[in-house]
């Protein structure tokens, strides 16, 4: 029995993480499956994941092959049961949309010419440029439900509630992504049919009339309103399509779950991924959330990222803290974090030897995911393959079954042969410390500071934007603005690199108190609903403090006037102001933020907040763009400018709102991210990662105090460490370490120390002895181990 329960993954009752790995059955040789399967198990995963591509299965209609007999390596059930024979679990991934660079994105050619009618109109009357389809369709969902009775045949024997190994189902895949990325939203006859009684649910009769000056009724008037809307109407209807869309989608996901389920599959969790990220960064991950947003509110839904950020650096490091931070804000009490598609590969896809990966990259994700509440990572794509023909061929150039040509997956740490990448070792050696720690990091949380990053879901609704509407446009650009860019780059970067720990929260679903949620820190834009600004402004009056970067709202989401959050800090926008080559905006400090050089911005509001202290003022003018301000019995600073990656002052402005970071070094240099995780007991483990280029030196300070018995930590180049405080192995408990332990048993333990020295306090770990360059001393009860020069696995045994 596989169960979701305060955060934890619970298999027969115990937390567990699960390391798993992409193979793709059907691109293999099905001799070659016990290989890529041993090197998997080898590796340190745990579970086996694939896609279960309905292309590949029944290339004609109700030519259904899924026992091998026109391919041996169509056998999904023979590929199942051998993983079992490895001890490794299964995540099947059955779509209907598989997406892998199969063509029509895993679904039957077949399919769309049967069914032209399930391909959708967009905005003007376009049909999709991709291989999308309604998914609510009547027609779509007949013949996905078939394809479900047909695969989940094959599963449903096999899950682990049944003495199985398969261990989770995934739920089509990436839902929602082609109508984003090619702004063609779906609004089919049906749909819009579905819509306007939708919007005839949400509003009054007169209401929705002032609303939307057109006959819902009339399917000719309203697709023409619908697909090319008018000014009037278009900031309503921006919003009003993306939140009934999040409902569309929860309902197709809702609907595979009980073909699912009638099928048999129960007892394990249902999977959900969500997409976004890309070329190296996550600024489009929110959007995945913000879409999918309604489709894991059942307590049992895992909700998995995609997540494509090539080298973790100083660069975009915060980008992968953000899609954990946030997806995580909007999960359930019982839910928890995982990664249903985390890059692992060298990053040359496209086998042109050029933009390859440091070693280090999968090593630091994996660390700061696990550090944030990760349960399960799919390391994808573990192992390459071969795309065979496409039969019967379908005539369009290569005649492959795929659209990348015959080799698959260039970039995977398993090649197409089975020959390993030269990113092997670097991940193999973080998955098993990984799983050395797994019984102790499934149990554990990360620990926070007294600050909090404020999240809008709502921000990110803007996938669906009519292209001639001025108004869309100028909402869509101003969010884009500040909801991200500067306030990643600058804000959030500034605040993780001053060592805070803080989770975000969802602003527009959870209750905020200044007791939860002492200090809140919010990115914010010049359009914020109402409810929001209420509550933010309601927040300070009793007691919270915030922290406003970006603009002062002045606007609801729809572009009407609404300055709710200011007047209830008591404050006033005189003016907003753009730089220009010609205008030349720039900031001078004052009061505690001075004295601080002069410094440039592309943007600024003019504030009047009478009381208050001002901070930064417009250079010749001296009007004030960033205040320090009281508002009832709390207190506000609001940054009303774009301010660069100010460290100091960003910390300056936390600590005098009540908020420091309890974890600290001392290195004098940035580029060191830090994080903490503990478990119920009090025991900890602390997770640094040097994201530059070259060594660091440095101690740790935990609430003050000198933790890792005050010794000084090297840490290389792109390296990372997870050490051990006050934590129990077993009958040993580990006082400090700043060596990492990276492979655990009974009898004893394997170290890695990249520093010139190596420093160890253990208690009940008498007889300890090491063959290699390890000065121990034994006294009374306690172990000392001093580590003489690097190590890279250094066995220390015990009696």
């Amino acid at each position: 029995m596989i169960e979701l329960k305060q955060q934890r993954l619970l298999v027969n009752g115990r937390a567990q993480l699960i390391l798993a790995g992409e193979i793709h059955y059907f691109r293999l040789p099905r001799n070659e499956w016990a290989d890529r399967l041993s090197k998997l198990k080898s590796a340190g995963c745990d579970t086996l994941s694939s896609y279960i591509p309905w292309i590949c299965h029944e290339p004609l209609e109700g030519q259904l092959d899924l026992v091998g007999h026109t391919r041996p390596e169509l056998d999904i059930g023979a590929f199942i049961d051998l993983a079992k024979e490895f001890g490794l679990g299964f995540i099947a991934r059955p779509g209907p949309f598989t997406m892998a660079e199969m063509k029509n994105e895993g679904l039957p050619y077949w399919l769309y010419q049967k069914h032209p009618e399930i391909i959708p109109s967009g905005w003007d009357g376009t049909k999709a440029t991709t291989p999308t389809v309604d998914y609510l369709s009547p027609l779509f969902l007949e013949e996905a439900r078939r394809w479900y009775d047909q695969v989940l045949s094959i599963i449903s024997p096999r899950l682990e509630s049944k003495g199985g190994n398969v261990v989770a189902l995934q739920l089509d895949n990436e839902i929602g992504m082609l109508s984003w990325v090619t702004n063609i939203p779906d609004l089919t006859e049906v749909t819009l049919e579905d819509f306007g009684q939708w919007l005839k649910g949400r509003y009054p009769y007169k209401d929705l009339k002032a609303r939307y000056p057109f006959d819902l009724d009339q399917p000719q008037e309203r697709g023409k309103a619908l697909r090319s809307p008018e000014e009037s109407y278009a900031a309503a209807l921006f919003r009003d399509l993306g939140h009934y869309q999040r409902g569309r989608y929860a309902r197709y996901v809702n609907t595979l779950r009980g073909y699912a389920e009638a099928a048999g599959v129960t007892g394990i969790p249902f999977l959900v991924n969500v997409h976004g990220t890309g070329g190296g960064r996550g600024f489009g991950f929110p959007i995945g959330i913000s879409q999918l947003l309604e489709t894991w509110q059942g307590p049992d839904t895992l909700v998995g990222s995609d997540l494509y950020l090539g080298n973790l650096t100083a660069d975009n490091f915060q980008d992968l803290f953000l899609c954990n931070a946030y997806l995580k804000a909007t999960l359930g009490d019982r839910q928890l974090l995982c990664s249903a598609e985390f890059e692992c590969g060298d990053g040359d896809y496209g086998g042109v030897q050029g933009n390859r990966y440091d070693p280090s990259a999968v090593d630091l994700k994996t660390r700061m995911s696990i550090a944030q509440g990760n349960r399960l990572l799919n390391y994808y794509l573990f192992a390459g393959g071969i795309n065979t023909p496409y039969d019967p061929p379908p005539g369009d150039g290569d005649d492959l079954m795929a659209t990348n040509g015959e080799r698959h997956g260039n970039a995977a740490p398993i090649k197409w042969d089975g020959s390993l990448s030269y990113t092997w070792p670097r991940m193999a050696r973080v998955i098993k410390t990984m799983a050395a720690w797994g019984p102790h990091l499934a149990e554990m949380d990360e620990e926070h500071d007294p600050l909090r990053l404020g999240f809008i879901p709502d921000y990110f609704m803007t996938e669906a934007r009519y292209p001639r509407s001025e108004k869309m446009r100028e909402i869509a650009v101003n969010l884009e603005g500040h909801r991200m860019y500067g306030a990643w780059e600058c804000f959030i970067r500034a605040m993780l690199l001053a060592n805070y720990r803080f989770p975000a929260i969802d602003l527009q679903k959870k209750v905020i108190t200044p007791i939860t949620d002492p200090v809140i820190a919010l990115p914010s834009a010049r359009y914020m609903d109402p409810m929001v600004q209420e509550k933010l402004g309601r927040f300070v009056q009793a007691g919270g403090r915030l922290l406003l970067y970006g603009e002062v709202p002045l606007f609801d989401m729809e572009g009407r006037p609404c300055t709710t959050l200011a007047d209830l800090l008591g404050l006033r926008v005189v003016e907003s102001l753009r730089g220009s080559e010609k205008v030349l905006l720039s900031l001078h400090a004052d009061s505690w933020a001075a004295p601080r050089p002069q410094v440039r911005t592309h943007e600024a509001q003019t504030l009047e907040a009478p009381g208050s202290t001002v901070l930064f003022r417009l250079h010749g003018g001296g009007e004030p763009v960033a205040v320090d301000l009281l508002a009832g019995q709390g207190r506000a600073i609001v940054i009303a400018t774009a301010l660069a990656c100010d460290i100091p002052f960003y910390q300056e402005a936390l600590t005098r709102l009540g908020a420091t970071a309890g974890l600290q070094q001392d290195s004098g240099d940035t580029g060191l991210f830090m994080t903490s995780t503990v478990n119920p007991q009090g025991e900890r483990l602390i997770h640094v990662l040097n994201l530059d280029g070259y060594e660091k030196r440095f101690r740790i300070r935990l609430n003050g105090r000198r933790i890792q018995g005050g010794a000084s930590i090297t840490l290389g180049g792109r390296d990372g460490l997870m050490l051990p405080h006050d934590l129990s192995i077993g009958p040993v408990k580990v006082i400090y370490s700043t060596a990492e332990m990276i492979s655990i048993d009974e009898a004893g333990f394997t170290l890695r120390s990249p520093g010139p020295h190596g420093h160890l306090l253990l208690k009940g770990a008498k007889g300890a002895t090491s063959l290699g360059p390890a000065r121990i001393r034994q006294r009374g009860d306690f172990t000392q181990i001093r580590l003489e020069g690097p190590v890279e696995a250094l066995r220390i045994d015990l009696l």
